[in-house]
Order: C-alpha cells, then sequence, then structure tokens
C-alpha cells in the first residue's frame, strides 16, 4: 500500500477516528484505525474507520494513491503522529509488518496489525430522516450536560431521542437534573414514531465534529438497535442502550407559583463569586424577594459570601438551594441574554429556560415556554 495525502486532512480523520476508539481495547485490534483504498473504493480516495462493536466511526478523504491496499495501526498513535507533523504532505508507505510515514524531515516507522483479524463495519441502517447539522449539534450538547456519568445506571448515561413526525425530542437525567430539547427535522416518513436510548458521550462527541456538515442523515434501526449519523464525508454507527430510560415528563411541573427573570452573564459570575466559600456544602442559596434576588453560600466554618442581583419576580418571595455547579451547567446551555426560573416550593423541582430576544420586525415575543428547551434542577435541601 501507498499513498500521499495533506497532513491536516489526514490528522483530521484519523483524531475523529480514534476519539471513538475504547482506551483500554480488549484486544489490541480494537484500538486499530483501519486505512484502505481501492479493492472498491476510489482510485483518489482513502477511508479511515474504526470499530470496537459497539461504536463505529469512517471518514472518506481525498488522496493520491499509488498502490491499493489496506493497513491496521494504533489509532491513537497515528493521531498523535499526525497531529505533530510538519505541515507539508504525508507519503505512507506499508512494506510487511510495518508502515512508513514521511513527511518533510519527519519520517515513523510504525507496526501494523493483522488486518484479517480486523472486525468488518456495520452496515448503516435504514434513513429515517435529515436535520440541520448545527442544530442538532447545539440541542446534543444542551441535554448531554445532564447525563448520568455512572454504568451501573445505565438508563441514566444515554440521551433519549423520541420521534414524533416532524419533531425531535432529546431527554438526558441524571436523577438531580433534567434537560429536554425539542426542534424540527425533515423524516422520510411523516407518520413515524418511535424512541430509543443513545450513549450520551458518543452522540455528544459525533454530533459536535457533524456540526458543520450542514445537513446530517439519521439512520435508525431501532430493532437491530442501531443509529447512524451522516455528514460531510463522515459516518457514525452507535449501539443502542437496551435501557428504561425514566418517565420524565411526569418529572416537569405544569405550573408555578413564583417566576424570575435575570440577566444570564450577571448571575452567572454572582454565582461563580458566592460558590467559592461553598466547597464542602456544595451548596448556594437563592433568596428572591420584591427588591431583587440575594445569593448567599458558607457559614462560620468556611467563611460566607453574598451579593444581590437585579430580577424581575412575578409571584410569591422564595428562598430555594441550589448544587451551584448543576445550576451554571444549565444556565450555561441557555445561549440567549435573559433566563426565567420557575418555582413552585423550596423542596420541588424548579425550571430553568432560555428567554428567547424580541423579535426584529417587534411581534409578539416568544414566551421561554415555547422556546423549545428546558432544565430540571432539583434543589438542596435548605439546613435548619
Amino acid at each position: 500500500m501507498k499513498f500521499r495525502v495533506e497532513r491536516d486532512v489526514l490528522a483530521d480523520a484519523a483524531a475523529w477516528v480514534a476519539r471513538s476508539l475504547p482506551a483500554r481495547p480488549p484486544v489490541p485490534v480494537l484500538g486499530g484505525v483501519l486505512i484502505q483504498s481501492g479493492e472498491g473504493e476510489s482510485d483518489e480516495r482513502l477511508t479511515v474507520s474504526g470499530f470496537d462493536y459497539e461504536t463505529s466511526a469512517r471518514v472518506e478523504l481525498d488522496a493520491t494513491v499509488g498502490e491499493p491496499g489496506r493497513m491496521l495501526v494504533s489509532g491513537r498513535l497515528l493521531a498523535d503522529i499526525t497531529r505533530a507533523l510538519p505541515s507539508k504532505p504525508v507519503d505512507l508507505v506499508v512494506d510487511g509488518s510495518r508502515a512508513t510515514i514521511n513527511c518533510g524531515n519527519s519520517r515513523f516507522s510504525l507496526p501494523t496489525m493483522p488486518v484479517e483479524d480486523y472486525p468488518q463495519l456495520p452496515a448503516m441502517p435504514q434513513r429515517a430522516g435529515s436535520v440541520d447539522a448545527g442544530q442538532l449539534a447545539a440541542a446534543v450538547a444542551q441535554v448531554a450536560v445532564a447525563a448520568g456519568r455512572d454504568d451501573t445506571l445505565p438508563m441514566l448515561t444515554g440521551i433519549r431521542l423520541e420521534i414524533e413526525g416532524t419533531q425531535l425530542t432529546l431527554a438526558a437525567t441524571d436523577r438531580f437534573r433534567l434537560a429536554v430539547r425539542e426542534l424540527e427535522w425533515v423524516p422520510e416518513d411523516d407518520s413515524i414514531s418511535t424512541a430509543v436510548l443513545i450513549p450520551a458521550k458518543t452522540l455528544a462527541e459525533v454530533a459536535k465534529t457533524l456540526s458543520g456538515s450542514g445537513t446530517v442523515e439519521i439512520a435508525l434501526s431501532a430493532g437491530d438497535g442501531m443509529l447512524g449519523l451522516t455528514g460531510g464525508g463522515r459516518r457514525s454507527t452507535s449501539r443502542l442502550l437496551d435501557a428504561e430510560f425514566p418517565r420524565f415528563r411526569q418529572l416537569i411541573p405544569a405550573e408555578h407559583t413564583t417566576a424570575a427573570e435575570l440577566e444570564v452573564s450577571a448571575l452567572v459570575e454572582a454565582i461563580k463569586r458566592v460558590s467559592l466559600v461553598a466547597d464542602r456544602v456544595a451548596q448556594i442559596r437563592l433568596e428572591f424577594g420584591e427588591d431583587g434576588l440575594r445569593l448567599a453560600a458558607g457559614g462560620d466554618d468556611v467563611g460566607s459570601a453574598e451579593e444581590e442581583v437585579p430580577c424581575a419576580l412575578d409571584g410569591n418571595p422564595l428562598t430555594i438551594a441550589f448544587n451551584p455547579g448543576y445550576l451554571l451547567d444549565a444556565l450555561g446551555q441557555l445561549h440567549t441574554d435573559r433566563a426565567q426560573l420557575t418555582f413552585t416550593t423550596p423542596n420541588r423541582p424548579a425550571l430553568v429556560r432560555p428567554v428567547p430576544p424580541p423579535a426584529a420586525d417587534d411581534a409578539e415575543a416568544t414566551p421561554p415556554e415555547k422556546s423549545g428547551y428546558l432544565h430540571l434542577l432539583m434543589p438542596v435541601r435548605l439546613p435548619g
């Protein structure tokens, strides 16, 4: 095998595929990246792919192919090497069990692994529809922040994807918070109605890397437990999680007794300052009153802090406490200048929503309830 390719193109491809590989593969070949040309591929195209039986990644790139063939090398090592190469064309030659990489004055020799031991990449499931790549990436990021990270509770480590006609609903929870995002898409069949659970980490990484692709095609086979995403010459598949996601809609309060609207940046900065003394108790108190919001944290043993932030209050005054990290995560995913926080009682879940900016044509403003995004937070019990 012999080919020449631009350094940036190869480095991007190797890095993207390597991200999908396991950190500690059960067998060495599953930590490899398969590079192939010819053998059914275009003479001037390479494919770089990886597969560990759970997720697969495959990208096509332009190259000058001297001799077609296939090779399997360590994915993370290839990604590290190509990222460090000078900005010059890369020549790669496979001779026997060694692969030689030449770029400018740099030369590397890598051992190859037996290609025949590598598993065949899964076929892409049936196309279900398409969605704007940027909108999908933003929506996934908004909900992934609330996904659990405890592998002993697999139902909480995923993002639930619900498809109902032309609407997608994404949801994730770790029991202490819940994020839900709705967006429009273009289905192949308007009558489609299904729901699947996708590993949050995998979906977040793939959606982010495809964000500049213009349009992402979603392929789905619930029966085979497989989801596929394609865009910009890249494609990825992931095994679905075989677990029951909590019935999240019944957790969302249908009404509230207190609503507060605040400037996001001012609230975020105040939380960061006040929470400096909240490390041990992981609690920050929010006291909403007619004269604004007062934030407080700490105590006599660790020091204390407080700060006042202007807010527009509608309803009853209320004092409630939150984990400051969770509250900052919620505010960081709003992507608007102002936020609405709604409450019922200090012991019941609160909702954080973006306040959409006013329309340019002075039309009626979109209420936060119609923004398509909400973040539910469980409060922390107040002392005393």
